[in-house]
């Protein structure tokens, strides 16, 4: 079905989507030749390891560890943060995603075409990390567009209207293609752009515009051009966040401890709080929530990431974590979310921590995915 020059790859952030990926690819397609492999830091939390060796031994995969090109392998981290003076990562300077992540993942991969699967969800509007080493393309087979922007971008081109309208015509039914015709024909411009002409162009038919993007690559020199056949072109399923968890605990690898929502009691109402992803425990992304729910759930964490502030840098850039201990501001912060929590529900919204968090901040795309 496919040349075996073509390497697919799947990382493992110890997140809930990228382990219910995995589970899903290997079920649904046993046997496709997938790598699993994760990055790590060495300051990951506990939870994110247990999923790894759950994964492993539930579904019956290797995770291959990759790990930044230091002589210390279980704490690169502390590695770089020396070499940077104490300098921490931010927002503005993320060198542990570029250090620990990227790197490592394309020193793994090399120069061979590869073929990268990421859980990014039905539900989602993201793109998530994408590799620049041209030897890399990504795929999103929860989403009901597979195929990444880079991709759409060459296939519905306006040079390309010829070629899209005459695959179109072999691929969808007589009934449907006349209704193709004038979607494939209007190109693309400010009132009529990309992201809309393929929603119209899936809405026919989501088999359908994946065998037309599949045969339109062909020309071009991605890693799917140098595949026979593909069989994720005939899946039409898109997982959503319920789907994901299902897919987690139906498999007894289960879904990592601090996803779960704990109560807290806030001027006599009650809130609820979790960590919203994966990710190093004193990753710079997280909120003020979160700060708190660490403190409260893994002092032990808490107090190490505070020992990085020691040197003048702080992981938020207006509060010492020091200072976010303090009784009065746990209340206050408290307070703030579950105000938030009430407003985002009247909306009608989630009033999930994971989603609140999702609307204001995406967070590093490299780890989370």
């Amino acid at each position: 079905m496919e040349n075996k020059q073509v390497r697919h790859v799947l990382g493992i952030s110890g997140g809930k989507d990228s382990a219910a990926l995995a589970i899903y690819m290997q079920s649904l397609y046993p046997g496709m030749a997938i790598e699993y492999y994760t990055c790590d830091t060495g300051k990951e939390l506990d939870e994110t390891y247990q999923l790894i060796r759950n994964l492993e031994s539930r579904i019956g995969v290797t995770v291959h560890k990759l790990y930044a090109p230091t002589a210390d392998k279980d704490n690169p981290f502390d590695y770089y943060h020396r070499l940077y003076g104490g300098f921490l990562p931010s927002s503005n300077a993320r060198w542990c995603t570029q250090k620990l992540k990227i790197e490592p993942f394309e020193q793994y991969i090399g120069s061979t075409p590869v073929i990268s699967y990421v859980g990014i969800r039905g539900d989602e509007d993201r793109e998530g990390y994408i590799s620049t080493k041209p030897n890399v393309q990504s795929i999103f087979p929860f989403r009901k567009n597979i195929w990444s922007e880079e991709v759409v971008s060459k296939a519905l081109a306006n040079d390309n209207i010829f070629n899209l309208n005459k695959l179109y015509k072999e691929f969808l039914p007589h009934n449907l293609y006349e209704r193709a015709v004038d979607i494939i024909a209007t190109p693309l411009s400010m009132r009529y752009d990309q992201q809309l002409k393929v929603k119209n162009l899936l809405d026919l038919g989501i088999k359908e515009f994946n065998h037309v993007v599949f045969e339109l690559m062909k020309s071009t020199r991605l890693p799917i051009a140098q595949l026979h056949g593909f069989p994720l072109l005939d899946n039409e399923e898109i997982l959503v966040r319920e789907d994901i968890f299902r897919i987690l605990r139906e498999s007894g690898v289960g879904v990592p401890q601090y996803y779960e929502e704990i109560p807290y009691d806030v001027h006599g109402k009650k809130g609820i709080y979790n960590r919203s992803r994966s990710g190093c425990f004193f990753c710079f992304f997280q909120q003020k929530i979160e700060w708190v729910w660490l403190y409260e759930q893994n002092p032990a964490k808490f107090f190490l990431a505070m020992e990085y502030e020691k040197d003048g840098y702080t992981w938020n850039q207006n509060e010492r974590l020091e200072e976010l201990i303090n009784p009065a501001r746990i209340i206050q912060i408290k307070a703030e979310f579950l105000t938030k929590q009430t407003l985002a529900k009247q909306r009608q919204q989630s009033g999930k921590l994971i989603d609140i968090l999702d609307a204001e901040e995406e967070g590093c795309a490299a780890c989370f995915i």
